[in-house]
């Protein structure tokens, strides 16, 4: 039997991560993990998900005090003894997604992941990205915006993902070198992209 193997995906708002991410899953046969983390690290450790919510890659990070308005946070009962702060729940989530990848071979959306897994044998970690236009009007649909304000939505959301990212990986959230592989959606499309990054994943692990 092969050994286990682990695909982690960055991506921009409105490139189509997700959704590539999960048919890559999908065709693959492999375990799918995007916001499904929050749920397990809740379960895991017995926190409410509000917490890991709090701490999300869509909140934003400053290397002068981790999360803009959210230095720490007390707990309510049972867990008022204990002081949360957004490292904390950084290597909460970061054991879990560690446990998950050890398990089985699964996708990652995401959340360091391919940071966490640095030392993993068998990984893959790819970044998409996608045309601005295409971004744009994709938001616009999803979110039922105007164009300008979908823009300016996702300028904000990036931004969040950069300093998240760059925060607790010390390294560069999309660029080249962070990754084995980076793809632009809008040149291929959604499925074709799929495609592209499968095969890649095939040959990668000798599939």
């Amino acid at each position: 039997m092969k050994s286990k193997f682990v695909i982690t995906i960055g991506r921009q708002l409105g490139s189509g991560g997700r959704i590539i991410g999960e048919k890559l899953a999908s065709r693959l046969g492999i375990a799918f993990y995007d916001k499904e983390l929050i749920q397990i690290a809740s379960q895991e450790s017995g926190l409410g998900k509000e917490f890991f919510e709090q701490a999300d890659e869509k909140k934003l990070y400053s290397v002068f005090g981790g999360l803009f308005g959210l230095r720490g946070t007390i707990a309510e009962e049972p867990f008022s003894t204990y002081y949360l702060n957004n490292e904390t729940l950084f290597k909460i989530q970061s054991d879990v997604i560690r446990k998950l990848a050890d398990k089985e071979s699964c996708l990652f959306v995401g959340r360091c992941a391919d940071y966490v897994l640095g030392g993993h044998p068998r990984i893959l970690n790819v970044f998409v990205s996608a045309d601005l236009a295409d971004r744009v009007h994709r938001i616009a649909e999803q979110q039922k915006l105007t164009p300008e304000k979908a823009r300016d939505f996702i300028e904000k959301a990036d931004k969040k993902r950069a300093a998240y990212y760059n925060y607790f990986s010390n390294k560069s959230w999309g660029a080249a070198d962070t990754y084995h592989l980076c793809v632009n959606s809008s040149w291929l499309g959604l499925d074709e992209t799929v495609e592209l990054i499968g095969s890649f994943a095939l040959k990668r692990f000798g599939l």
